[in-house]
């Protein structure tokens, strides 16, 4: 989301609405907190969900602090999500429901927030604006990450990270399929944008070989090598104090929930065990628990496992 095209925005709502807009720069706090953990998890063949740790980080802590300063006893997020006696539910409107990307917070940092869009569907939101009269009634939905917007991912990233091609090879045959153009641009489960031909299956990636700079890719999207039974999670938060052993949970944003139980290992890491087997499950992503609409919380996905081996070049 271009930042000056959104602040002209802020600018003229609240114009019309009459109410003062604050700007506060936290550039060098994103860089620290959120920018340098999306490319180090990168470097580690991981795939990065910086809007999870911005939240945390920024929107819920030091925008909170600063909004303080300024005399609120409250502040609103656009999130879709909803609070109610303390515990963090999803929002109405099932397609838009963001609490995974809330799961990181603690219940410190809930307890004085205000989500007014939680009880009401996209629809309703854009009506309300346009019954106002506001600019961002017929606004484009944001997709994507923030920092990087309608710009290339790829190019995007050479800025930082360097290029390292390699080869794609087939992870039961190792037949060499083509190269890629740096492990970093790709994720587990991935089918598009893999410049493969000459084949007429669907070619899924299901690994990295980060020693040797290699992305093993499987035919059909049955292939067991996407499949696993079981996680090892880390950096793991409870909103409630409620811990519990049997839940749901999803592992991917819009994924459907399934359930699974958890095992304690100690305070920071647990293991996710799915009885059916789960697809692409990504180390990177966040793994975040259910209890109905109750987000219980979660944490980062540090390793995938099926029959209780960790799954190789995972």
């Amino acid at each position: 989301c271009p930042q000056e095209e959104d602040y002209n925005d802020a600018v003229k709502v609240c114009q019309k609405l009459n109410i003062p807009l604050h700007r506060v720069d936290f550039v060098k706090e994103y860089w620290d907190y959120v920018f340098t953990y999306f490319l180090d998890e990168l470097k580690k063949g991981r795939t990065p969900n910086p809007d999870i740790m911005c939240n945390k980080y920024i929107k819920f802590d030091m925008f909170a602090k600063e909004a303080r300063k300024l005399g609120a006893d409250y502040i609103a997020t656009g999130h879709y999500a909803r609070i109610k006696d303390g515990k963090l539910l999803r929002g109405v409107d099932q397609d838009k429901d963001q609490t995974y990307f809330l799961s990181q917070l603690s219940n410190d940092q809930l307890k004085d927030v205000i989500f007014p869009v939680g009880e009401l569907t996209k629809t309703e939101v854009r009506e309300i604006a346009k019954k106002y009269d506001l600019i961002t009634a017929t606004k484009k939905d944001s997709t994507g990450i923030c920092f990087i917007g309608e710009r290339n991912f790829a190019k995007f990233l050479k800025n930082y990270l360097p290029h390292q091609p390699g080869k794609i090879v087939d992870i039961e045959t190792n037949e060499i399929f083509g190269n890629h153009n740096g492990l970093m641009y790709y994720t587990i489960g991935q089918r598009k944008g893999l410049n493969i031909g000459g084949s007429s299956d669907k070619i899924f990636v299901v690994g990295k070989d980060l020693y040797n700079n290699i992305l093993y890719v499987a035919s059909g999207d049955e292939n067991k090598y996407l499949y696993s039974d079981e996680a090892l999670i880390d950096t793991v938060n409870w909103i409630s104090d409620n811990k519990v052993d049997a839940c749901t949970a999803k592992f991917r944003y819009r994924q459907q929930d399934i359930p699974v139980t958890i095992n304690f290992t100690d305070d920071n890491n647990i293991i996710v065990k799915y009885p059916t087997l789960a697809k692409a499950v990504t180390p990177g992503q966040a793994c975040v628990f259910y209890m109905g609409d109750e987000c219980l919380g979660g944490g980062i996905i540090k390793e995938v496992r099926r029959a209780g081996e960790k799954i190789k070049f995972l």
